[in-house]
Parts: structure tokens; sequence; C-alpha cells
């Protein structure tokens, strides 16, 4: 630490406001808020962190600057200015895996709706609805909107003196030749905007109104269109999910899980006590904190809502978050409206479930979709995982062994085996380890699984595998190499390659070198050797429990 760096944290108050941290290029890497800057400016460089990100972010920094606030609030809408400012390469700036689509409500005299893609927003192009993650349905809502409502289809009138097909067969007021006032044509785009903000119960009793007021006229086409509407409308309205019988609920239901390295998030949306939408995101992230992520997404995704904002948002997982009183200030600022936080209790229970089955559902997907592309890859992902491991061989094989016990006992290991990428079950042992009965000893478990295993080398249903993983560190493994070296296996092209993976920060170790190797968060490779080791995991657990139960029913 610098000598202007060290006097710096010195002078920092104790008082909320943003920090921002500055590399040697004077670039801002990291942005943070905090209710006593003080405190938590120090905690960065006087404690011992966890996580490599976080040590290696503070041995980069060369200089500190911070910014005062009056409250915490204040504190957590600047702290996001400024990381959209600089997008500093320690904060998480989450991508999506997808570019979800928006409603377009064009900025024109007479405007028209049209799906765009996120990349394309601009503020002064006209008004965004969305995002949709399920395209087929928002292209079925386009339609649909298309047939309720008239609005203009062509950026340029086709014909200079008369109508297109369009105004002939109902679906466009032909505002291009006059056939329309602005202020009739506005009323349209007014109620498509209630229909897209989740406000359709209003929506119905206007189009109702209009068409009173239209056989009040006699003016008895207009108002059979406007009944046809109200009825396409309300049949809409009634196939959509009812979540609570004579309510008006306007809410937000919010889940995450995180496996595997997917955090998968699921957002359900009420209005007037119907569910409206779900909108789906997945991320592949870090392993260090979950939390961390689902905080960052429930700012950016309440800081860019283009929908009307809920009355409530319930989410067991904004728990573990905290700051609820922070974050419904912080609402209340950005929104313009009291919107309360509820934690999925009471009778928001059953909602938060439904939630987090959608969710839960997710995660699988995404699984599936990720596994099915590193089958068609494999060629690929096997090269990768071959060059960065340092391998000597193809992994078409990959075996992984996991212990499991309860303090010494029934202690038990597990051998699974991925061919070509996929698992290959009718190849996965179990092994009930005697070495270490009564007496827990994860090392010298391995030693005796190993020892067992790698005898059989090449016998009948022992295939020789080309890449054996070790779930552990450093330690795990030169154990297991001992075992390897006084058994005499063939290491190198032909032979067998060895390395363990760390849970912690999913740290590769190779033999006989003290440094690790960090595989990218969002590779194919790292996913793979994840799925593989979390499979023996479960393989081994799963044995584990069979045993246990057998024992207690004999006694």
């Amino acid at each position: 630490m610098n000598n202007l760096l060290n006097e710096s944290i010195k002078l920092v108050p104790e008082q909320p406001g943003c920090y921002l941290y500055y590399d040697s290029n004077g670039t801002v890497i990291y942005v943070g808020k905090a209710k006593n800057l003080k405190r938590r400016v120090y905690s960065y460089f006087h404690k011992q962190h966890d996580n490599v990100k976080t040590t290696v972010l503070v041995s980069q920094i060369e200089k500190l600057e911070y910014i005062i606030t009056d409250s915490e609030v204040e504190a957590l809408i600047l702290e996001s200015h400024l990381i959209k400012k600089h997008k500093p390469k320690y904060n998480i700036l989450l991508k999506d895996d997808k570019k979800y689509p928006y409603f377009l409500i064009t900025d024109e005299d007479f405007p028209r709706i049209q799906i765009v893609r996120k990349k394309n927003l601009n503020p002064d192009k006209g008004r965004f609805y969305g995002p949709y993650t399920d395209i087929g349905a928002m292209y079925a809502t386009l339609d649909f909107l298309k047939k309720l409502f008239p609005l203009k289809q062509c950026k340029t009138p086709k014909f200079s003196n008369r109508p297109c097909l369009y105004y002939h067969i109902g679906k466009c007021l032909a505002p291009c030749q006059g056939k329309v006032s602005p202020e009739e044509y506005q009323k349209l785009i007014k109620q498509v905007e209630l229909f897209l903000s989740g406000k359709q119960s209003e929506l119905l009793k206007q189009i109702q109104v209009q068409m009173q007021k239209y056989a009040e006229n006699e003016e008895f086409e207009k108002a059979a269109k406007m009944r046809d509407s109200y009825l396409d409308l309300q049949k809409t309205l009634e196939r959509q999910k009812v979540v609570y019988e004579n309510t008006k609920l306007n809410e937000d239901i919010i889940s995450v899980l995180y496996e595997d390295g997917i955090l998968a998030i699921v957002v359900m949306i009420i209005r007037e006590g119907r569910l409206i939408d779900k909108k789906d995101f997945t991320y592949f992230v870090d392993n260090i904190d979950k939390t961390e992520y689902f905080e960052t997404f429930f700012r950016d995704y309440y800081t860019n809502l283009k929908l009307e904002y809920p009355d409530k948002i319930i989410s067991k997982d904004l728990e573990e978050v905290g700051n609820k009183e922070l974050y419904q200030d912080w609402l209340k600022i950005i929104a313009n409206k009291k919107i309360t936080i509820n934690y999925g209790k009471g009778k928001y229970a059953d909602l938060y479930d439904l939630a987090k089955k959608n969710t839960a559902h997710l995660l699988e997907n995404t699984k599936l979709k990720k596994m099915a592309q590193i089958r068609d890859d494999f060629n690929e992902v096997g090269s990768y995982l071959a060059e960065k491991l340092q391998l000597k061989n193809f992994p078409n094989r990959i075996e992984c062994y996991d212990i499991s016990h309860i303090q010494g006992t029934n202690t038990v290991a597990s051998m699974v085996v991925f061919q070509n990428g996929l698992p290959k079950k009718s190849a996965y042992r179990k092994f009930k380890v005697k070495s270490t009965e009564g007496k827990p000893d994860d090392f010298l478990s391995m030693k005796e699984v190993l020892s067992r295993r790698l005898a059989k080398l090449n016998q009948p249903k022992w295939e020789k595998p080309d890449l054996i993983i070790i779930d552990g560190g450093k330690g795990q493994l030169s154990s297991v190499m001992q075992i390897v070296k006084d058994m005499d296996i063939p290491l190198g092209e032909n032979g067998i390659d060895f390395v363990s993976l760390a849970k912690r920060e999913e740290e590769v170790f190779l033999p006989n070198q003290s440094d690790s190797i960090l595989l990218p968060r969002d590779s194919s490779a790292l996913y793979l050797i994840q799925r593989i080791r979390d499979e023996a995991h479960r393989f081994a657990i799963t044995y584990h429990r069979d045993l246990r139960s057998k024992a207690l029913k004999k006694d």
C-alpha cells in the first residue's frame, strides 16, 4: 500500500456514502456504498479475505476517493449511477445469456407498436415495455394487439392518394390519409399502454364506456367493433390464471436458485389479481456469493423497469439480502410511490412457492441445454480442457471420486464416469471404506479407494480412464499422487492424467504445481468438471444414506 493511499484511508469519515478505487492507470476498478464509509473501507485493507476476487482487487488499488451522502438510501442510488458511468471491472455487471426483446411504441405523430431487441434501446425512440422472455407469447400478443387496436403499421405511406390494404381489412385507421383525428388515435395508444402495463380491467371499462357512447350516438358500426374488442379482451383475460378471487393484487414475486455455476431468477408479474407475465433470467456466475449477485440483479431490474411498478414485492431470497427498510425507501424514490417488501411469509407463502417451482424448472432446463451443448461440442470442450489443464491425453473418459461419512461412520466413496461429456451410469461404482471406520480421515479414505480402483486397471468393466478428477485441494491430490507413484501407474501420453478441483474458488490443481488454474467462469469446460464433481458428491451421499438407513433398521 502506497503512502498516499494509506493517508487517504485515515481521512475517510464515519458517514454514509460511496467509495471509488482506482488502479495505477487512474481507472476506476470498483465502486461501493456504505452506511459507514470508514468501517467499510478499513475492512478492505486490514482483514484477511476469503475469496480470490477481493484479494486481487485490493492488490491493484492505488488511489481512493469517496463521496459523502446524507443517508444510505442516497448512497445506494449514487452507487448505481457511478457503476453505470465507470463500469468497474470488479463490480458485478450481470450479463444475461440472452438479449430479451421489448415492445416499443414509437415516438411519432401517429405511433406504431414494434418488437425491438434490448441493444436497440434508445430513449428518443419512444416508450418501451418489457423485457419479454417468451418470444412466442410476445408475437401472439402483438397479433392480438393489432387485432384489438387498428394502429398504423407502415413507417411511410404505401400510396400517396389512398389507404392501403390494412385499412380495408380493419387493421389500420389510415392516419396517413386523414381517416382518423390525432385525438382519437391517441386514445387508442393510451389503451395499448394500459394493456402493456397490466391494467386490463381499467381498459375493459374504457372500451365499455366507448361502446355505450357509440351506441347512444347511433354509430352502430363503431359500437359493434368496440363490442368485438371487449369480448376478445375478456376471453383473453379469462384464460389467464387468477391468483386470488375478488382482489386487486399488483405484485411481483421473485425467486432465485443457484447450482453448478448457474444463477436462475424468475419474476412472476401479477397485476389486478392476474398473473400476466413471467420473466426468466439465467446467468453463469461465480460460486462466491449468490446473495451479492441477486442484490445486483434486484437493483438493476427495478432501476430499468419499463412496466408499471408493483405495490408489493414478494421474495424470500430478499431476506438474505436484508436492508428491507433501506430498499423500501429506495423503491419509493425511484418509483415515486410506496412499495412494500414481503419475505414470502403468511398468505404470500403459496405465491412464493409457485415462483420457486418455476425457478427450479428454469434451472433444470438451463442445465440440460448446457449439457446438450457440451455433448454436441465435446471435441472443442475436450481440446480446451486438455490445453488449459496441460493434459497428455484427450479426456474421452473422465472419472471422479468423492468421500461421504458422518464423523467417520459408514464411510463410503463414489466413482462416477463421464464418456464424451455425458454420464455413463453403467460404469458408476460404490466403495465401502474399511481403513478409516470410526475415525474421519478423507485423505486416507481417498488413498484406499484409489488403490482399489487402480488395482483393477484394464480389467473387464474397469476400463482405463483418460482423466481422474479428485474432489479436493492440493493436499488431497498430493496424497493420491503418492499412491500413483507407489503402484507405478503410467502417467503422460497413453497413461492417466490427474487433477483435483477445490470447491470454494473452483480452483483446479495439477500434480507437482503449487499454483492453481482458474478456468473462465462462463466456460463449458468448467461447467463440465463442476457437473462431474457434483454428480460424484450426489452419488456418494445417496449411497451413504442408504447404508445409514439399513443400519438404523437393524438396530
